[in-house]
């Protein structure tokens, strides 16, 4: 019977990003179905949790961390800053009211997840966003790697413009602290938390152990 890897992730998350070829070799070795269930990121739904302007360690860690797990993996990669998808004062840390990037990016990670294309989209978009593409919302950038994810964006902008997909982001985060995490990537199967893009081989190992293939 196909099990589903239900998958809290986020657009500014490098983690998450790290953890998209994982997502898709596991989807091939596996009779699973990987539902992506985007969330906002840290910085959004709860940023005391990692930026303190007293205290830099947090952030300057995972900045660090990331940049040698990417390194490790032989995957480019770059903080995003070409535009950040938050807009965030670097000196206060204080987050934007308004978040043009954010919004639209996670609308359309939900828009394509109900096509069945969520973890093609936010592979693609996520390689944009922290692999060194300069103005990845700029041009013909994010169209193009929409149309490798198998999808067209001016019809998924369409059907984002008066949906309710962030009602469903909303949703999704209420589902992730239910499954017991607050981070990204989560990884839940059968309503057990794998968190971190470090955990896929434990998460492959209870699928061995489910004989899931």
């Amino acid at each position: 019977m196909t099990e589903t890897v239900e998958v809290y992730w986020s657009f500014r998350s490098p983690y998450s990003y790290l953890v998209t070829p994982d997502l898709l070799r596991l989807r091939d070795d596996y009779d699973v179905d990987v539902d992506m269930r985007i969330v906002y990121p840290i910085a959004i739904r709860d940023p005391s949790l990692v930026f303190d302007p007293a205290n830099r360690d947090k952030s300057r860690y995972i900045v660090r961390d990331s940049r040698r797990r990417a390194e490790f993996l032989g995957m480019p990669f770059l903080m995003p800053a070409r535009p950040d998808p938050i807009v965030q004062d670097n000196a206060t840390m204080a987050v934007a009211e308004e978040q043009p990037y954010i919004h639209r990016l996670s609308a359309l990670g939900v828009e394509a997840q109900r096509r069945g294309k969520g973890l093609e989209l936010v592979a693609e978009v996520s390689a944009l966003i922290f692999g060194g593409t300069d103005g990845w919302d700029q041009g013909d950038h994010l169209k193009d790697a929409v149309a490798r994810a198998g999808l067209d964006l001016p019809e998924l902008e369409a059907a984002i413009t008066d949906g309710d997909q962030l009602e469903e982001v909303a949703l999704n985060q209420e589902a992730l602290s239910a499954a017991g995490h607050w981070g990204v990537p989560t990884m839940v199967l059968q309503g057990e938390p794998f968190f971190g893009q470090d955990r896929i081989d434990t998460l492959r190992w209870r699928l061995d152990q489910l004989s899931v293939v």
